[in-house]
């Protein structure tokens, strides 16, 4: 069960998707969204910038003019997140105690590095939900889908530009590791109100099994009705033939996240580093 879901409010125009994204999935199970704004530390980043030895009075109005930043900055996302609460009719909470059977939300203020207060708060949410950032300039919002992905132990929604709705069709991309059936258990409340579940595979070696009929009958001993589907790669690899695949039959994909000790390491053909970079539809991650 869905109850709380952790929305990053950064005061972009991305915020919107997001937290459009997270009400759909709030309204479906009654859930709390925690919006969360991090603040630039104005003194940490001034020293950083002033390594070269800048003297006190430089370093003053560095961190006054870093320090205005930082307030416009959070009134900016206070601001769109006031007018999502109130355009939408969200009752602001404070313990779970207030909840009622209406989803709710709550804003949230960190100073310090963004990355880092996500996936400290990202641990304890059902849901995280994650933009890729402003295109072109998505270098901060990769750093923190990645975070978010490798540090929390928790599913990641990374929404899509269409208007969201609660996925009737969606494709599972299978391969048989522990990120993979993470992301399937994460998956089930999405899945259980479900019209088609595609579970997809790419033949990446003949003869090698790879578990789709028994996640099939998994998937039905939870109520699920799925079928499983062997896709041949096409010349553009694996990764995208699945993804090309996933696209043209489902409104949500999910799939685990592969990383090893490097962040950037990743595998199963690049297929996380593609999604992460701009998949077409919206995706469900777990690692």
């Amino acid at each position: 069960m869905i109850k709380t879901i952790l929305v990053p409010a950064t005061g972009n125009e991305t915020d919107a998707a997001c937290c459009a994204a997270a009400l759909t999935v709030a309204r479906t199970f009654a859930a709390h969204i925690d919006a969360l704004h991090v603040r630039i530390d104005p003194v940490e980043v001034a020293v950083a910038m002033s390594a070269d030895g800048a003297g006190g009075t430089l370093l003053e109005g560095i961190i006054d003019g870093l320090t205005r930043d930082a307030d416009q900055g959070e009134a900016k996302a206070r601001s769109r997140f006031d007018e999502f609460c109130t355009s939408e009719e969200l009752s602001i909470v404070a313990a779970p105690a207030d909840m009622s059977a209406k989803p709710s939300a709550q804003w949230h203020v960190e100073t310090g590095q963004e990355a880092r207060w996500m996936a400290s708060y990202g641990m304890t949410a059902d849901l995280v939900v994650a933009s890729r950032g402003i295109p072109g300039d998505n270098a901060v919002a990769r750093s923190n889908l990645e975070a978010l992905l490798l540090e929390t132990g928790r599913p990641l929604l990374i929404p899509a530009a269409a208007p969201p709705r609660l996925a009737e069709r969606i494709a599972v991309a299978w391969k048989p590791t522990p990120q993979a059936a993470r992301a399937v258990a994460y998956a089930m409340p999405f899945m259980a109100r479900a019209k088609e579940v595609a579970v997809l595979t790419v033949e990446e070696e003949e003869g090698r099994q790879d578990g789709a009929e028994r996640l099939v009958d998994y998937l039905a001993w939870h109520g699920v009705k799925a079928v499983a589907e062997r896709i041949a790669p096409g010349p553009h690899g694996p990764a995208e033939t699945l993804l090309a695949a996933a696209s043209a039959r489902a409104e949500l994909l999910v799939m685990g996240g592969y990383g090893h000790t490097r962040l950037r390491e990743w595998v199963f053909g690049g297929f996380t580093q593609r999604v992460l970079a701009d998949a077409p539809l919206p995706v469900l991650l777990a690692h």
